[in-house]
């Protein structure tokens, strides 16, 4: 079969004509008949090129104000039906369907009435119905016919005239297809998004003040008081929802830039806000505190003792709401089982990464004892309890615990040796004993360095994934030195 096409007849029908002067001239040149609709058609005729109008294939004129213009058989027969089906060619011999080679389109800029702040009539008006018709019949018939969905793409197709004289390949009108679907892809979302307004949030600003953002979703939790939530404030309010989802246990937690700068488990939600704040009072300040047991009266008066933008918890009382919104700009959640999807997706390069959710949570049967000296049930309890906080900080992660409390971490360094310092470091500035705390690393140990450094600060008991070629250094020095150390079999890398 002869995947060589050549186009005979072409239907030009765009919004934007900037460049279809040179690309009608080179179209008559090869011998291609024109028809067209319109304004492109008046343009066209304007350039003293021969061209046909629609209306005189079809034998109907425009009407609806426009609305119906290309939707007839004569067009999206002549575009849509398979030139090697004899079926197909028989009908079309029958009703006197000319065949379509090439179709150009170019929408109606309905995004661009949207961002200018058009009246809804007028937003309306632009949701183009011919074209985007045109587009997905042309892209789907690839195999005979070649499609331009878009003005970006009008120096692509003409480079191709050039080239072929008038002609095109399968790998040519496929390429062009892939770009059409993109099109009508992206331009049916913004449709979408535009009647979706309600599960759309317009943000103050992006990660900065000079960057726009938007937010689209439906799965946040409920705001109960406070200012317009940030771009900034919902990094920090999935990062803590994903952490809190993690534990059983009472838990309190406080957020900032996505990590934990405190985190405590007790039995009452007092006491953990009290040990979860204690892990780092100075980066508290204007953070984000989330807690999985309700807020009452009592812990809201004292955590209303400190600055914090957001708070985030699964109930509370009607005393503590009222000592909560005496300040009219903090952000009150309601976290009523709130579930992240179950990809991660981020972009980059122009395009999406799309991975599995990180839901793993070890637990005691995960732990893989490889030492001589095991650790104590209190120190599984810590090792556990520091994994699952090491787990949703930023890599390279170190994490020290100690008695179901944050004692210190390090964060975002591009060394594990650098991380663990930075916690050591911390920990001692708040006055913390690191003898008898456990460490917890996001993944193996490459060298015995960290174990070493650890052990000297204090350190008793060590939990990473292990995986390292060089592991049983580190396991050396920890049976040497009286460490118990365990391994899970799984990294949690976050970047």
């Amino acid at each position: 079969m002869n995947e060589i096409r050549k186009i005979r007849k072409a239907l030009i029908s765009v919004y934007y004509k900037d460049g279809i002067d040179q690309i009608a001239k080179t179209l008559v040149e090869c011998g291609t008949e024109l028809i067209s609709t319109g304004g492109t058609y008046d343009y066209i005729t304007s350039l003293g090129l021969p061209c046909a109008k629609v209306e005189d294939l079809t034998g109907y004129p425009s009407i609806l104000g426009g609305r119906v213009k290309t939707l007839h058989p004569k067009v999206f027969g002549g575009i849509l039906y398979r030139r090697d089906n004899e079926t197909d060619l028989e009908q079309c011999s029958q009703y006197d369907i000319p065949p379509v080679d090439l179709v150009i389109v170019d929408l109606y800029p309905f995004e661009e009435y949207v961002a200018a702040g058009a009246s809804n009539e007028d937003i309306i008006e632009k949701i183009d119905i011919g074209g985007i018709s045109l587009i997905r019949a042309a892209a789907k018939n690839y195999k005979d016919v070649i499609i331009v969905p878009c003005k970006d793409a009008y120096s692509d197709l003409l480079a191709l005239l050039k080239e072929k004289k008038g002609e095109s390949s399968i790998e040519d009108r496929r390429k062009f297809a892939c770009k059409a679907f993109q099109t009508s892809s992206h331009y049916d979302t913004e449709i979408f998004n535009y009647f979706n307004q309600d599960n759309t949030m317009h943000l103050r600003y992006g990660e900065n003040p000079h960057q726009n953002a938007r937010f689209f979703g439906e799965n946040l939790p409920e705001q109960l008081h406070g200012k317009e939530i940030s771009y900034n404030n919902l990094l920090d309010v999935e990062a803590a929802i994903e952490l809190i989802n993690d534990f059983e246990e009472t838990t309190v937690a406080v957020i900032k830039h996505n990590n934990a700068c405190g985190c405590a488990s007790r039995p009452t939600v007092m006491e953990a806000w009290r040990d979860a704040l204690a892990g780092d009072p100075v980066s508290a300040f204007g953070g984000i505190i989330v807690a999985n047991r309700g807020i009452d009266d009592e812990v809201a008066a004292e955590i209303g003792k400190i600055f914090f933008e957001v708070i985030i918890a699964p109930s509370y009382t009607e005393g503590a709401l009222n000592i909560l919104k005496e300040k009219k700009n903090r952000i009150i959640l309601l976290n009523k089982d709130t579930k992240p999807s179950d990809k991660k997706m981020r972009s980059l390069l122009g395009g999406v990464l799309i991975q599995d959710r990180d839901t793993k949570v070890e637990t005691e049967a995960d732990l893989k004892v490889v030492t001589d000296k095991a650790p104590t049930s209190d120190q599984i309890k810590d090792l556990l309890f520091a994994n699952k906080l090491v787990k949703h900080s930023k890599s390279n992660a170190i994490v020290l615990a100690k008695n179901g409390m944050l004692l210190a971490s390090g964060i975002g360094q591009t060394s594990r040796v650098d991380a663990l310092k930075q916690a050591i470091v911390k920990a001692k500035s708040f006055d913390f004993d690191l003898n008898g705390a456990v460490m917890s690393s996001d993944a193996y140990f490459p060298f015995p360095d960290c174990v070493q450094i650890a052990h000297e600060a204090g350190i008793q008991a060590v939990i990473h994934p292990g995986g390292s070629i060089r592991d049983n250094e580190s396991v050396d020095y920890c049976n040497n030195n009286g460490v118990a150390m365990v391994m899970t079999g799984f990294r949690h890398f976050k970047h």
